[in-house]
Formats: C-alpha cells, sequence, structure tokens
C-alpha cells in the first residue's frame, strides 16, 4: 500500500495537450511504484482546456466540482459534479472548464504494458 497525500504532489502548469489556460495538478499516481494505471486530480482553471487528442486506452474523466465541455470524435457533451465521461480507446477526446469557477476533475486509465 501507498499513500499519497495530495498536498504533496500539488504543482502549478499549463494544462496537457494544447497547454491551452493553466491547471492545478495533482500527479498521485507517480508517486507509486510498479503501478499499472494513471490516477489524476486536476483542476482546470477559467479557461482552461486539455487539448483534444488521441487516447490508445479506455480513459474516465470524473467532475467533482464546477462545470466542463467533454468532446470525443466530434461530439460535445456538458458534465458537472458526480458525472463521468468514459472515453473509449482510438477516440480523440479533450475536455474545456466553463463557468465562473475551476472544474475539479479525477482522470484516471490503465498505463502501457511496461511502462
Amino acid at each position: 500500500m501507498v499513500i499519497i497525500d495530495e498536498r504533496d504532489v500539488m504543482r502549478e502548469e499549463p494544462t496537457p495537450h494544447g497547454k491551452i489556460g493553466t491547471c492545478t495538478a495533482y500527479r498521485i499516481a507517480d508517486q507509486v511504484p510498479n503501478r499499472s494505471m494513471e490516477f489524476r486530480k486536476r483542476i482546470l482553471h477559467p479557461g482552461a482546456e486539455i487539448g483534444a487528442h488521441p487516447i490508445e486506452h479506455d480513459e474516465v474523466y470524473y467532475v467533482l466540482s464546477g462545470q466542463g465541455e467533454v468532446f470525443a470524435d466530434g461530439q460535445t457533451r456538458r458534465l458537472g459534479p458526480g458525472q463521468a465521461a468514459y472515453l473509449y480507446t482510438g477516440e480523440t477526446v479533450g475536455i474545456r472548464q466553463i463557468g465562473a469557477e475551476g472544474l475539479v476533475l479525477i482522470i484516471s486509465y490503465p498505463l502501457a504494458p511496461g511502462a
């Protein structure tokens, strides 16, 4: 077992996949040796977006608070607290923050074998 305190892994950085705005990233799983999955908390600040990118694995965006628009292969849907977008291997995906408050997400996906 490994216990990670999010305060120890928090950092401000540009958003991934296009650097569209800034976010607070909690790279939780980075502290876990021999792991097989990624698990992150990310706060997209107002106007920020994780840009469109193809995925080679299933992936989940789960909203803790705030509002967002998730896109996958030409479809766009709104997401709010308590909602999750399950995204499929091979899709081109991304998510943008909308509204006044930051979009707080949990993002999880399996790592490629040997990663």
